[in-house]
């Protein structure tokens, strides 16, 4: 009986090994994240910059790395049957195994094995391996791919011209669609805090600014009928009472109707007036404010404000009506959501959750916040932002107190009106409503 083969075997199992190489370049470079790679890059980590070129350029690379797998894999299969074969089939032969048989046995037995650790040593776990660090192992396996690739040049052109023929006749592009949408960066968001990497207040944060970026003025801002306001030609006593009465510090100075504002007033300017003794006049402590249409959105509104002298501006329609205003506190509460401090006295928040689990909802909360509060999608072609807006356009009708409707799996129920606006409803899951 002659000796068994081990260099054979520790060949094999090299070619296995070399295998896996392979197999964890070619997913750690694709499935690396461009950005990532470039800061790996920007850091000086060696070999970033080539994965970044490699990343660049995946046909070129693909084909390099599948030329190494091919000749790795023939490679194994020939000599693993060719030089473990007979050796095996002596020592079943010498086993009891018949003649007849342990030829054929062995080679089997050889095939499966070498299978099973190409399978797991030469795919799973270098594949497993490359997925938990998909940069870092691309910075470290790119030299040696980019080596691959000049060695293999012209077979590597010549499987990257062949593929670019068979996209040309399917019709396709080569580049891949890396356009990362609204929805999935909101997935990535939440996987982020199932890991544990970010907290849930600091998810909150991160879609609240998202919230606020799809958000029109419209949407964020301080309705016309809720703006606290100062007639320009208002006397001295009258405007003593209407400081004194209101929460802030800034109002619009309008001439003699809210719907017609002229600027601003600061009750600083105005208390240092009273203070000096002179006559008040409003009209010359005005500051002018910004105008934007109700249309911009939140992010133009922003870009105003932190232009602007005075931090409010006024929204106006299509047809130059006054709308509303937007101040930097609106854009905060689109974010973080109301503060109690912007509640008037005895006003309740936008949401409560009841002790049955049903939501009171007020009709000027935002329905964007109360949709992803519920868990499902509003259409993005609505041209509403509030949810009175969402009831009537549901219903297509101003409602009556008791009146309710079914959707996205739930029942909304108007509870108030005043007048003919939607103040309160009440929101509860159908299957609750159902039991």
């Amino acid at each position: 009986m002659s000796a068994f083969p081990w260099g054979d075997l520790a060949l094999i199992l090299f070619l296995i090994v070399l295998n896996g190489l392979f197999a964890a370049a070619e997913l750690a470079i694709v499935s690396a994240r461009r950005p990532r790679l470039q800061l790996l890059a920007k850091t000086g980590v060696r070999g970033a910059e080539t994965a970044l070129a490699l990343h660049d350029e995946p046909g070129r690379f693909l084909s390099a790395v599948q030329v190494g797998i091919t000749l790795v894999g023939i490679a194994n299969g020939a000599f693993s049957g060719a030089r473990l074969g007979g050796p095996v089939a002596e020592r079943l032969a010498a086993a009891g195994v018949p003649a007849s048989l342990a030829g054929p046995v062995a080679l089997a037995a050889v095939i499966v094995a070498v299978t099973y650790l190409s399978l797991i040593v030469g795919e799973l776990v270098p594949k497993q391996l490359a997925l938990r660090a998909p940069e870092r192992i691309a910075a470290r396996v790119a030299p040696g791919m980019a080596a691959l690739a000049r060695l293999f040049m012209p077979v590597v052109q010549l499987l990257d011209s062949s593929t670019a023929l068979v996209f040309r006749l399917l019709g396709l592009s080569r580049e891949a669609d890396t356009v990362v949408t609204e929805e999935e960066l909101r997935s990535v968001v939440a996987e982020a805090e199932s890991a544990g990497v970010i907290e849930e207040k600091e998810r909150a944060l991160i879609t609240g600014i998202m919230r606020m970026a799809d958000r029109s003025a419209r949407g964020v801002m301080t309705p016309r009928v809720e703006v606290d306001w100062l007639d320009a030609d208002a006397p001295e006593a009258v405007v003593r009472e209407r400081l004194m009465a209101t929460p802030h510090s800034r109002l619009v100075l309008a001439d003699g109707a809210v719907d017609r504002p002229i600027g601003i007033i600061q009750s600083r300017d105005v208390l240092a007036a009273l203070i000096g003794g002179g006559p008040l006049d409003l009209r010359a402590l005005m500051r002018k404010a910004p105008v934007v249409p109700d249309v911009a959105d939140a992010m133009a509104v922003l870009t105003a404000l932190r232009d602007s002298g005075v931090p409010m501006a006024f929204v106006v329609d299509e047809y130059g009506h006054f709308e509303g205003v937007v101040t930097p506190s609106d854009l905060l509460a689109a974010i973080a959501g109301e503060f109690r401090s912007d509640l008037d006295e005895g006003e309740e928040p936008s949401v409560v959750m009841r002790d049955d689990g049903s939501l009171l909802v007020a009709g000027g909360m935002p329905a964007d916040e109360l949709a992803e509060r519920l868990g499902f999608a509003l259409s993005e072609e609505r041209d509403y932002e509030t949810v009175a807006g969402f009831v009537l356009a549901e219903l297509e009708h101003i409602p009556e107190t008791g009146e309710h409707f079914d959707a996205h799996g739930f029942r909304f129920e108007i509870v108030d009106m005043d007048g003919r606006k939607i103040d309160k409803l009440l929101v509860r899951r159908v299957d609750v409503d159902a039991t």
